[in-house]
């Protein structure tokens, strides 16, 4: 269990640079600022997207008379990983899209 921590905490740091690092070129204020929001507000989105089925998950087994959710819930360095991922794939993806 442990090399699956230090696997995220290599790919959550990854992310990170490579996010510091495309998002520190320069391009037009507005078209960065543009490209910037794009990608945050996707993210928004699915990061909204994930905890509203981590809620409701529970619920429905209830409703289904099913034993009670068991889980840990989501686990913060995953769930981190996994949002900082999808936020620099869109912006990548933006940047080449509305980019040069």
């Amino acid at each position: 269990m442990d090399w699956v921590k230090i696997v995220y905490s290599f790919i959550l740091l990854a992310c990170g640079i490579l996010i510091f690092l495309s998002s520190s070129s320069r391009k037009g204020d507005e078209r960065k600022k543009f490209i910037s929001t794009k990608a945050q507000s996707y993210s928004f989105m699915i990061v909204i997207g994930a905890l509203i089925l981590d809620v409701v998950e529970p619920i429905y087994r209830t409703f289904q008379g099913k034993s009670s959710y068991n889980g840990d819930g989501i686990s913060p360095l995953v769930f981190l990983t996994t949002i900082s991922a999808v936020y620099l794939i869109t912006l990548l993806t933006y940047r080449k899209k509305y980019g040069d």
